[in-house]
């Protein structure tokens, strides 16, 4: 039987309730108004926020060529900044460079109270011009002129916003919308826009629509065959309505560039493309040149059009593989695949409808493989679908969606194992047959050697002078990859120490302890978490191996789940002084033997008048969930002999960490006693005391 979403809302605010409320709240960013700066230009943006952005003192872009200043709000001088929480609106004065590159930037505000979560910003190339507040009808539609991006929200139930302007005949436009794909990365935002565009004439009738193109934004295309005014509305397809639901729609006459073919180009070496996309020149074609030292997975670039003029943001996959070219022939079938070696990367292109490529590659028995498809996940046309036959043309293995922590629309198939020497055929068709020039793709085809990669359970830590909290670092392990990895970070704001743990030998998670100094000034930076680790097989040299952590912004599903999306940072920011002082434990080393308990007293310091609830742990979860959790394998905490829930003034509780008769041995394994405090009923401040080592003897 499934649990309602009013039912589960309804548990979410009662166990906040009994959980208690902060006092203090860091800024969970909502929206940007309006929602794009065109380049070459500053511009004042309105950025809206749940809780505080009071005293906001630095603005963190992604990329180049952006920059934030702030305006600080007038705020009540009898009321400290970091307990007023009217403060949810900030404007902010963002400059860009002629040279930066179009597209969608990360933004975020540190405050005196904490570092926000993150918003997103877009970069144009013409001018902005944002709605007026009376456009709802034809009647009333606001006047532009064009090149231009029109910015706006659907900002009430059944809000229409209507713009009309004047073309000459065979003048060919592309309108794209940005809208959702905004929201992804925002806390709160529970539901988000689905716009649905439409173009009429002067009397109303409907030219082109479109709904759904790069996932719920629209991007139309269409040629005028008159002079005349004509009308474009834009709305939510359920007529949904939300201040923070902001669009912009990128309007002009210029190529507008989806992809290119090639997609994948090998850094330092100059690579000829053909574009993809919209309005083109009559040679579609331009060369590609990526430095050297350019990483390898996608790249967003712009490439020369000829004129001075350069093309909107267009993604590549930058690859250091052997680089291998669809045959020119035919390659449409198992008795005519392409032979390839492996490893190699194969710019592939599903050209018309119902076309199937095939690729072959020998293999010996028990050789372990991984094919990828980058497509859909880099703006690709394709829903890729991929299959392995044997020398006979049987299936061996298919894959259409892959899974890792999120759902792929490309496809993977990881560590297959060849069943026997001989001939393998590797087929990649579109899922639902279709063709064209958009339908682009780049076959990656490696052996699977071990290897591993890591994400960060938030965006963000919290600190204040004389507190500590706790990133946690997930592995996910790849190609039998079952060693230990030792955790480590940089870019720590002045006054703030680390001490990194390690993910045990098969174990998930790992953690870092970070400290603010007594003294710490008020301050926040962008902080990189890597892992490193070794396999060694027999008679082969040890291989040493290391990931960058990949930052999650947690996000408030409706019903009161926790839901995660990849951002481009993790900041760490020292702020104020907030609920609690400090956290202190009786214990930092605890040994245990297999079948032993051990009891960790906690005494927290509430700040003064602070006595809503502070729960304790020393795993992160959420309705049962774990998101966190370095505790060797078979320690586990006891709860019935333990005090986690501490309500009004009481200051002091425990914890009895309990080892199983068959704990394996295990040194010095770091874990984090914490002590949370809830803003919401998903996101928490998380206060911890000094690192805890936990041994396991042997029996």
């Amino acid at each position: 039987m499934r649990t309602s979403l009013k039912t589960l809302a309804a548990i979410a605010l009662l166990l906040l309730a009994q959980a208690g409320r902060a006092d203090t709240f860091f800024p969970m960013l909502m929206s940007i108004k309006p929602v794009a700066v065109q380049t070459g230009t500053t511009a004042e943006c309105e950025i809206s926020a749940r809780y505080n952005l009071g005293g906001g003192y630095k603005v963190f872009i992604t990329g180049d060529g952006v920059t934030g200043e702030i305006d600080p709000p007038k705020i009540d001088p009898k009321q400290p900044p970091a307990k007023a929480v009217g403060a949810s609106k900030l404007k902010v004065r963002f400059k860009v460079t002629p040279e930066a590159l179009p597209g969608v930037r990360e933004v975020r505000i540190a405050t005196p109270h904490g570092v926000s979560t993150v918003g997103q910003l877009v970069i144009v190339s013409d001018p902005v011009i944002r709605e007026a507040l009376s456009n709802d009808t034809m009647k009333t539609a606001q006047p532009v002129e064009l090149p231009a991006t029109l910015c706006g929200a659907f900002e009430k139930l059944e809000d229409v916003d209507f713009y009309k302007f004047k073309v000459k005949a065979g003048t060919a436009l592309t309108f794209h919308v940005r809208s959702q794909r905004l929201q992804d990365k925002i806390h709160d935002l529970q539901e988000h826009s689905d716009p649905i565009l439409t173009l009429r004439n002067e009397a109303g009738t409907v030219l082109a629509v479109n709904d759904n193109y790069f996932f719920a934004d629209p991007l139309l295309h269409h040629k005028f065959a008159s002079d005349g005014e004509y009308y474009l509305d834009i709305r939510d397809v359920r007529f949904g309505g939300n201040a923070d639901w902001q669009y912009s729609i990128e309007i002009n006459d210029r190529p507008f560039v989806t992809n290119v073919h090639p997609m994948r180009v090998t850094p330092g070496v100059p690579t000829r493309v053909e574009l993809v996309g919209l309005n083109l020149p009559a040679d579609p074609m331009a060369t590609v040149s990526l430095p050297k030292e350019t990483p390898e997975g996608l790249q967003w670039i712009t490439v020369p059009l000829g004129k001075g003029q350069q093309s909107n943001a267009i993604p590549v996959v930058v690859s250091h593989l052997p680089a291998i070219a669809e045959a020119a022939g035919d390659n449409n079938t198992f008795a005519k695949a392409q032979s390839i070696g492996v490893p190699s990367g194969v710019a592939g292109r599903i050209e018309t409808e119902g076309d199937v490529d095939c690729y072959s590659f020998e293999a010996k028995a028990g050789e372990k493989f991984t094919f990828q498809v980058i497509a859909r996940d880099h703006q690709s046309a394709i829903d890729p679908y991929m299959r392995i036959l044997n020398d006979k043309g049987q299936l061996l293995a298919e894959n259409d969606d892959f899974r890792d922590r999120f759902v792929h629309a490309d496809s993977c198939l990881e560590a297959w194992a060849a069943p026997a020497n001989g001939r393998y055929v590797i087929e990649i068709k579109d899922a639902h047959s279709r063709g064209g020039p958009a339908f682009v793709y780049f076959l990656k085809v490696t052996k699977a050697e071990p290897s591993f990669l890591l994400e960060l359970d938030t965006d963000k830590t919290l600190l204040a002078p004389g507190t500590a909290s706790v990133i946690f670092v997930r592995v996910t392990r790849k190609n039998g990859f079952e060693g230990e990895v030792q955790l480590a970070i940089d870019g720590l704001p002045a006054g703030v120490t680390a001490q990194c743990g390690k993910i045990l030998a098969g174990g998930r998670d790992g953690c870092i302890h970070v400290k603010a100094a007594p003294d710490a000034k008020i301050g926040a930076s962008n902080v990189r978490i890597t892992g490193t680790s070794s396999v060694a097989e027999k008679d082969k040299p040890a291989v040493n191996l290391s990931a960058v952590a990949r930052p999650l912004q947690e996000i408030y599903m409706p019903g009161g789940g926790r839901y995660h999306y990849p951002v481009d940072t993790h900041t760490l920011s020292v702020s104020d002084p907030l609920d609690l002082l400090s956290v202190k434990l009786s214990e930092s080393k605890i040994t245990l033997k297999p079948g032993e308990s051990k009891k960790i007293e906690i005494i927290i310091q509430r700040a003064p008048g602070f006595k809503s609830n502070v729960s304790l742990d020393v795993v992160y979860q959420h309705l049962g969930a774990i998101y966190g959790d370095s505790l060797p394998a078979g320690v586990t905490v006891d709860d019935k002999a333990s005090l986690t829930l501490l309500t009004g003034e009481q200051s002091k509780g425990h914890i009895t960490l309990k080892a199983a008769p068959d704990a394996k041995p295990v040194e010095n394994q770091q874990i984090n006693v914490m002590a949370f405090v809830s803003i919401n009923f998903v996101m928490k401040f998380t206060y911890c005391g000094d690192p805890v080592l936990v041994t396991v003897t042997k029996p």
